[in-house]
């Protein structure tokens, strides 16, 4: 008889089975779902712990849950009518509630409606009883918003790369709109090298203007956050002083505007058979093109590479014989090149004629949309997705919820509030530690 106490032998199927598993032999689960044998959890489980970790996906996509929910609570608060129903909250619930669910859900679906597409516009097109041109408007505005965006992103992220802190996109931006609408109404040339030149035009007048705060910091060592918003006064002023002299005023105006670039330099409309009033234009295609020239740039060149060596450490790339003041210069130049196209999509795609106001808030919006791209340039494309639909989307929501753009506004700040604060949103949704540390995208060195 065997003791109790004697292993069972190698031959002893039976036993090793019992002591593998309570179940015909397989091997007992461990406690972080391994096969307790030294394999790997079950694929649904390591799925789930690898979403459920602070990386950069997750963060983002809980920081839009985030913003969403806060945005909802910002509708019901400002609402007097649905404020109203929870002063008798305990009485009637269900009407503070449905009042709440209503406003908020009208608000989101119109969010949607107006920046991607209406399912009802959709079923009327092909029944016979709306054009089509209402079906594609919402994606329309959406691609037309997103393109400067796209540019402006790319020029702070660059910089941010590099280690600084480009604060002038604004500025270059509408210096490159500057060069692109002079080039466009006073140049005479031919159908598509016009437009080509223009844009050519648009890149080195945000160039040059870049290129300034980056001379001053590599020969004076003059911080760029502090030159690039003073540019950023200039180039306005510049612009309000240009617009009315002679020759650059519109004909028979006598309010600050220029007159507008000759058709030869417009961008061309994408969806003009469709419908006119469709005003996405070949500038969504140059920004997926500079998107992926970035992105090369960044990962395949010399510079690149000089640039991120430089972003992270400038003494150690110096010491490894960069030359840190040349690059400092250079990515100066490329990023108010790619602010300056931001600013000719606009001038070149829509506006078609300078004023005071001709770029709006799109390099300032160029700040939040690098950001929230984390400095990638695919990243910035898709961001720059995102803030033109809740741009368009946002022109819906104020005309059919009664929602301020004030505050699309205040849902863009609190995404990137949150992306920007990766340990906050780790915090609240006690998300576990990424392994691969890929939340520390590296505040630039200059701010």
């Amino acid at each position: 008889m065997t003791s109790p106490t004697t292993p069972p032998t190698a031959g002893d199927s039976s036993a090793a089975g019992a002591a593998g598993s309570p179940i015909g032999g397989s091997p007992a689960a461990g406690p972080d779902g391994s096969d307790g044998a030294g394999g790997q959890p079950p694929f649904a489980a390591r799925l789930l712990r690898n979403l459920w970790t602070g990386n950069s996906v997750t963060v983002t996509a809980l920081a839009l849950v985030l913003a969403t929910v806060i945005g909802a609570i910002l509708m019901i608060v400002s609402d007097a009518k649905v404020r109203a129903t929870y002063g008798y909250l305990f009485a009637r619930p269900g009407d503070a509630l449905n009042a709440s669910w209503l406003k908020v859900s009208d608000a989101y679906a119109n969010l949607f409606k107006g920046s991607i597409v209406d399912p009802n516009a959709v079923s009327r097109a092909i029944n016979g009883t709306l054009p089509w041109e209402r079906v594609f408007f919402p994606i329309s505005e959406t691609l037309t918003y997103a393109a400067p965006l796209a540019f402006t992103g790319l020029a702070f992220s660059v910089a941010f790369r590099g280690g600084l802190f480009n604060i002038g996109v604004q500025g270059q931006a509408i210096m490159g709109a500057i060069a692109a609408a002079l080039v466009g109404f006073l140049l005479p040339l031919p159908v598509g090298l016009h437009l080509v030149v223009a844009l050519i035009g648009g890149a080195v007048g945000g160039a040059l203007w870049g290129g300034i705060p980056g001379v001053l910091k590599a020969r004076t060592g003059a911080h760029e956050v502090i030159t690039t918003i003073m540019l950023n006064y200039v180039a306005l002023f510049f612009l309000s002083w240009l617009i009315i002299q002679q020759g650059i005023q519109m004909v028979g105006r006598s309010d600050a505007i220029s007159r507008a670039v000759d058709g030869n330099a417009e961008l061309p409309r994408l969806l003009a058979s469709v419908g006119p009033s469709l005003r996405v234009h070949l500038g969504i295609v140059v920004a997926v093109l500079a998107t992926w020239g970035v992105a090369w740039l960044l990962r395949r060149s010399t510079f690149g590479f000089e640039l991120q060596a430089v972003g992270l450490n400038p003494a150690a790339a110096r010491t490894a014989g960069m030359r840190v003041e040349t690059t400092y210069v250079t990515t100066m130049v490329v990023a108010g090149a790619l602010a300056g196209l931001g600013g000719s999509m606009i001038l070149l795609g829509t506006a078609l004629s300078l004023t005071t106001a001709v770029v709006g808030s799109v390099g300032f919006d160029g700040l939040l949309v690098g950001l929230l791209g984390r400095a990638k340039p695919w990243g910035v494309l898709v961001s720059a997705l995102f803030f033109g639909a809740l741009q368009a989307g946002g022109n819906r929501m104020q005309s059919f919820s009664g929602i301020s753009l004030e505050l699309v506004g205040v849902l863009q700040a609190l995404i990137v509030v949150f992306v920007a604060a990766p340990a906050l949103v780790s915090t609240i949704f006690r998300l576990r530690p990424s392994a691969g540390g890929d939340l520390q995208t590296g505040m630039a060195r200059g701010w």
